[in-house]
């Protein structure tokens, strides 16, 4: 990693508690990114800020450190009432991995705080995240649907809250929790009694509306507003036939040490996997078939998509964090709110149908100063999307070639069974047919 990504502004010459201080130091933090020395004087001084920088610039560890030392602040100052622990910071996050990387980072930042934090999201851990938050926690981060479902049952109060954050509200708006998120400002002290951010990679006129809503005259913030995709991303695109695009990403991957060779054995687990590449389609379905003919040909790959059981889908991230899945393919449920050191590669099998997810894309590489590359595929089916990509990046991906004649034969996957429908022939659980049917059928 090099330095080049980050200001000149040191985080110890910012006016922090001690025990901020001590947790930045941990961090292995320094010099602030852009982003952050830009947004922390103003969050720091008590004013909103709404911002807008590429992802992977430090938009999170930027609201976090404003937030733990307006508390410290309030506290010290005796604002702090004597009462049962109720959330005095709360973050909304549009995704499950999202909402868990947050609150990660909060831990390392916060080790020395002595603040409490809570997590709530879908799919698992019902009882357990209603326990703990029921316990008293400083932090509340979480998902909209789950924080509603706790906050109706009374597991915690938002009369409280001092610091609000909005991560992604863009991505919000586009999952349809915009209705959620509304029905939880209201309810929140007032705008002029509360620190306001909201931090996305892009802010759209419908964002700005929400934030100029429900916020105390934001200060806007961009960050290299002309540059939508970062700089250290080495973009390149192939223009394959649909029956091509298969063994070209097998290819690809085999050439780059994604197979089952590298990724498997004694010496994986002990040196740590060189190369970790992530697989954006645009279906779940295709998700599942990618997934099927990596494996059939030695290459290490799990597909992650928003069915996938919560236990399942942390455990892939688990293994791809730490080296031990080569590849992991996601539709773009998955491409925001991923926070993963050391992606080499990531592979847009598919071209977005929605120029925004390019960017969102191939922000999982080059994270932090760190360089990576783009690999998309503009195949029959999707090439139809460059032109508006290429636009909304303002420049033009450069083209790489392939010889056909090189692409490696590959295995066909082994066919998975049905599981049957319902009325399906052959399915026992499924209608029965009448015995009129059944005499018609005998007599034909």
């Amino acid at each position: 990693m090099t330095d080049s990504h980050l200001s000149a502004h040191r985080f110890d010459t910012l006016k922090l508690h001690e025990s901020l201080h001590a947790g930045i130091r941990d961090a292995g933090f320094e010099f602030c990114t852009p982003i952050q020395a830009v947004s922390l004087p103003i969050a720091l001084a008590g004013r909103d800020v709404a911002g807008q920088a590429q992802t992977g610039t430090g938009k999170t560890a930027a609201f976090l450190i404003a937030a733990f030392q307006r508390i410290i602040t309030l506290s010290a100052a005796g604002n702090d009432q004597d009462r049962a622990r109720q959330p005095r910071i709360f973050i909304l996050a549009p995704t499950r991995e999202l909402a868990v990387q947050i609150a990660k980072d909060a831990e390392a930042l916060g080790r020395h705080t002595g603040f409490k934090i809570g997590l709530a999201y879908g799919g698992t851990g019902y009882e357990q995240q209603r326990r703990t938050i029921q316990d008293g926690v400083d932090l509340l981060v979480g998902t909209p649907g789950r924080i509603i479902d706790y906050f109706k049952q009374g597991v915690f109060k938002l009369s409280e809250v001092q610091v609000v954050i909005l991560d992604e509200a863009d991505r919000m708006f586009d999952l349809g929790f915009i209705k959620d998120i509304r029905y939880l400002l209201r309810r929140l002290p007032p705008p002029d009694k509360r620190l306001n951010m909201l931090f996305s990679a892009t802010l759209s006129q419908r964002v700005m509306e929400l934030a100029y809503e429900h916020m105390n005259e934001p200060e806007l913030i961009r960050i290299e507003p002309d540059k939508v995709t970062v700089d250290r991303v080495r973009q390149a695109i192939f223009f394959p036939s649909n029956p091509d695009k298969m063994p070209l990403l097998v290819g690809l991957i085999k050439e780059m040490g994604g197979s089952h060779a590298t990724a498997t054995g004694d010496s994986a687990t002990d040196k740590g996997l060189k190369t970790r590449i992530l697989v954006f389609v645009n279906t779940k379905r295709e998700a599942e078939r990618v997934e099927a003919y990596l494996e059939a040909n030695g290459i290490d790959a799990q597909a992650i998509s928003g069915d996938v059981p919560q236990k399942k889908r942390l455990n892939m991230l688990m293994r791809f964090q730490t080296g031990k899945l080569a590849v992991l393919i996601g539709t773009d449920v998955a491409s925001r709110g991923l926070h993963i050191p050391d992606v080499q590669c990531v592979i847009n099998y598919d071209l977005p149908q929605e120029c925004e997810d390019y960017v969102h894309r191939i922000g999982r590489t080059a994270r932090a100063g760190a360089s990576g590359d783009a690999i998309s595929f503009g195949c029959e089916t999707y090439a139809i999307s460059l032109p508006e990509i290429e636009e909304f990046i303002g420049h033009k991906i450069p083209v790489a070639n392939y010889d056909a004649s090189l692409l490696p034969e590959l295995i066909r996957p082994a066919r998975r069974k049905s599981k049957g429908r319902p009325g399906h022939r052959g399915n026992p659980g499924g209608k029965k047919h009448s015995p009129q049917r059944r005499a018609r059928r005998k007599n034909t």
